[in-house]
């Protein structure tokens, strides 16, 4: 299975703390499992040479006359002579006899001087002969009743068998270990296609999204964590694109506002210009509609200024005791020609009570002066807009509804987020309700809008007072 995946960032660490890891641990516990096996075996043969050695213990009672002879009697009737060589060594540490049939006039091995120096009279090694074979052996020292050294026996047995069945589970093990590796290698490899590839391409998407491809998506094909990864890198781009479209939708709507007050102030004042100063009802009426375009413009200029501010949190308030509805009051009264104007009836019930606030006078009027306007905007002739206040013990409530043409309910929950407008067709930049939330909230308050097409919206706008209030509310009577 060939993989094109280049050996750096998550695969060179995957390979690094796993294949290396585990085939380092793999090949520790094969080292280990083949000694203890190794070791398992040699005590089990040394532990039979011992009892080899141990069943010729009758010779310690033999004297020195007959040693001999016995011993020569017991290493004709050793049974296991094919197996296991048996050398009979008399007191003066000469070997006599042997099993195998040859005499030899060779030392006995270093087993033999460590078990005369041990306290059990026993001792075993292994040693490698001429033919390159490993042999074990076996001594024990015969000793009298008085504990008199009168011989030893030296069992020896070829260890070629047990190495090569040692060898054998070994390499079974070895085997074992080596299959771990390449299942853990194999799984790797399908871990690098299923991960480290769709990383790749969401890299990929990633980068064009942010060159401006907002239209990128990657393509989802497991529901699992890189699912979720995926599907939340195409939502962030979906978000970015709508953003996009706002932003591109703000602008033209920005450029749009301030060019109709730029225009009507320049052919007013070209046409007064030309007119000269002789026309005065020319000039009174052109110098009219110069000011209240300028106010107009003035006000667009100053809420980008505020959304400018609210963007970069030094949006500035200066908090005071505020009477809330000398503010609205002055609000309402601000809006009383303009909708008049246009053929809607504006309600207002003012309160007996004055509720104190702890707050900007200014920003809280701008508040109303947003709500309101937004009413008329999208109210036609012959609508109402309705602006009532009440006084709870601990709120006051501020409510503006109109019998307009309503916001959808798609459109409901964005309205209060920067660029957004609910209908394009209708004036404004679309950030003045955003900027409405920012100050509702910075005052601890809530802003509640409902609305249904066709129909009206409403908006309640609760804010906290300094004082206890009477619960019920005593109003004037209403301006028309």
């Amino acid at each position: 299975m060939e993989v094109a995946i280049k050996v750096k960032g998550v695969t060179r660490r995957w390979v690094i703390n796993l294949i290396v890891i585990l085939a380092c641990v793999v090949t520790v516990l094969v080292i280990t499992l083949s000694a203890v096996i190794s070791n398992y075996y040699n005590d089990r043969v040394a532990d039979y040479l011992n009892s080899v050695a141990v069943s010729f213990d009758r010779l310690s009672v033999t004297d020195s006359a007959g040693f001999a002879a016995e011993a020569r009697l017991m290493a004709e009737q050793f049974p296991m002579k094919n197996s296991v060589e048996v050398q009979i060594i008399d007191a003066s540490g000469a070997i006599i006899l042997s099993t195998s049939g040859f005499y030899t006039d060779e030392k006995p091995g270093e087993d033999y001087e460590q078990a005369l120096k041990s306290s059990s009279n026993t001792a075993n090694t292994v040693t490698v002969n001429d033919h390159n074979e490993r042999v074990m052996s076996s001594c024990y020292i015969l000793t009298d009743y008085n504990s008199n050294k009168v011989g030893a026996v030296r069992c020896l047995a070829s260890m070629e068998r047990i190495d090569r069945q040692v060898f054998i589970i070994t390499s079974i093990i070895a085997f074992v270990g080596l299959v771990i590796i390449l299942l853990e290698v194999f799984s790797g490899v399908f871990f690098i296609k299923s991960i480290v590839k769709p990383i790749r391409e969401v890299s990929t998407i990633a980068r064009k999204i942010a060159t401006g491809d907002l239209k990128a998506r990657i393509d989802v094909r497991d529901n699992n964590e890189m699912g979720e990864l995926c599907d939340t890198i195409n939502y962030m781009a979906g978000e970015l694109e709508e953003a996009e479209r706002l932003k591109n939708e703000f602008i033209s709507s920005v450029s749009h506002e301030l060019r109709t007050p730029l225009t009507a102030i320049k052919g007013w004042g070209e046409t007064i210009q030309s007119a000269g100063p002789s026309d005065k009802e020319l000039v009174d009426r052109g110098v009219g509609v110069i000011i209240s375009e300028t106010e107009r413009l003035s006000g667009l200029v100053e809420e980008l200024l505020d959304f400018s501010r609210m963007q970069s949190g030094r949006m500035s308030y200066r908090m005071e005791r505020t009477d809330l509805f000398a503010e609205l009051s002055e609000a309402v009264y601000m809006y009383q020609h303009a909708a008049a104007k246009n053929g809607i009836t504006l309600n207002y019930a003012e309160p007996m009570v004055t509720p104190t606030v702890i707050g900007d006078a200014g920003r809280l009027k701008q508040v109303f002066i947003n709500v309101i306007d937004n009413a008329i905007k999208y109210s036609n002739s012959g609508d109402t807009v309705t602006v009532s206040a009440e006084v709870f013990v601990s709120t006051a409530r501020i409510t503006v509804a109109d019998t307009g043409i309503g916001i959808p309910d798609k459109d409901i929950e964005h309205v209060t987020e920067k660029f957004y407008k609910a209908n394009t067709t209708v004036r404004g930049s679309g950030i003045g309700l955003a900027v409405v939330s920012e100050i509702v909230h910075f005052h601890g308050g809530e802003l509640e809008i409902t609305s249904e097409e066709n129909v009206g919206t409403t908006v309640m706008i609760t804010l906290p007072i300094e004082t206890q209030l009477p619960h019920d509310t005593v109003a004037a009577d209403s301006i028309s």
